[in-house]
């Protein structure tokens, strides 16, 4: 079958065409030039989609608090669209992806698009893949994303990094606080959520939170600690109320052009260092790195010597190259 072109997708797509949508973010999941090809071309395209990063350790309900959320944005008649990012294999880690099902109810609401993503075969990772797609959504016309991620590791925490406003989810009990405080969410939490927030224990969590926030300190914004239970819906409003507040006052200091910026820039960084990490491993991959390879393992040179060796040759194939 000839190969979708990315422009008529993006065309569809802008008309609303949810299935072309999904095949865009399909090739953006892929990788290799087809992703490349669907970012240049929905580069620019919409208005920048406000990002909600909604992160926190498995079993959380971070899926539950997401489609409480999703009621509310609906409830205000505006389009909203999610990426649960999954960073297992899609051929291993297929389970991870039955959470989704909390969030079945909206399956038939147009004005809602919930995706399930994994790394596949994308250069560079989620990291990458993530702000290509939401810049797909921007240009389908949805002026929210909620990004969930199943778990606090560290692709999680670079995931989120692309979010405008981060929404940390805990549950009452102390070992929650400190999980969240090792694996490095209180420098990147926006909004903290104490989810089941009926279950004995709560006050005692925001405690230790707001006493952690207060070593920590805050320069401008200190994030709020919100109770909550997402099954019941108690709560919601306020975690929401929370969000649009960060919002507002990123837009009023200027800071939210300042991470779209920052976030740029990194994004070029991160692409960079995909591209050279490839040219790395193909340098890498030829009888003459065999060959440096068996010299180190036998003790005749050391790694860094290789390593300058092959760059060294490598600069001057291409060299003559040019002189031809």
């Amino acid at each position: 079958m000839p190969r979708p072109d990315p422009a008529e997708l993006i065309e569809a797509t802008r008309r609303g065409d949810r299935a072309a949508l999904a095949r865009l973010l399909s090739i953006i999941e892929r990788g290799g030039e087809g992703a490349r090809s669907v970012g240049r071309a929905c580069h620019g395209l919409g208005s920048d989609a406000y990002t909600v990063g909604i992160t926190g350790a498995p079993g959380a309900g971070k899926s539950t608090l997401t489609s409480a959320l999703i009621d509310l944005v609906r409830a205000r008649d505006e389009r909203v669209a999610v990426l649960a990012i999954d960073p297992s294999s899609p051929f291993s880690g297929g389970a991870i992806l039955g959470d989704r099902v909390r969030m079945g109810v909206h399956a038939l609401d147009e004005g809602v698009f919930i995706r399930s993503m994994a790394t596949r075969g994308h250069l560079g990772g989620l990291a990458v893949a993530a702000p290509e797609a939401v810049r797909v959504l921007t240009a389908a016309g949805y002026p929210w994303v909620l990004l969930e991620t199943v778990g606090v590791g560290q692709v999680e925490v670079d995931v989120i990094g692309q979010a405008d406003t981060t929404v940390v989810v805990v549950n009452p009990g102390w070992g929650d606080a400190v999980q969240a405080n090792k694996a490095g969410l209180m420098e990147i939490a926006d909004v903290f959520v104490i989810n089941k927030a009926d279950r004995p224990g709560a006050d005692e969590t925001a405690r230790d939170l707001r006493r952690m926030l207060d070593m920590a300190g805050a320069e401008t914004w200190r994030p709020p600690v919100v109770c909550a239970t997402a099954t019941s819906g108690d709560g919601v409003e306020d975690v929401w109320r929370a969000v649009v507040d960060h919002r507002d006052h990123l837009v009023a200091t200027g800071e939210l052009g300042e991470r779209h910026h920052r976030r740029a820039a990194e994004e070029v960084t991160r692409l960079v260092a995909a591209r050279l990490l490839d040219q790395a491993r193909a340098l890498t991959s030829g009888p003459r790195a065999a060959e440096l390879a068996a010299a180190v393992a036998a003790g005749d040179t050391d790694p860094w010597t290789a390593a300058d060796q092959l760059l060294d040759e490598s600069q001057a194939s291409l060299g003559s190259g040019d002189a031809r």
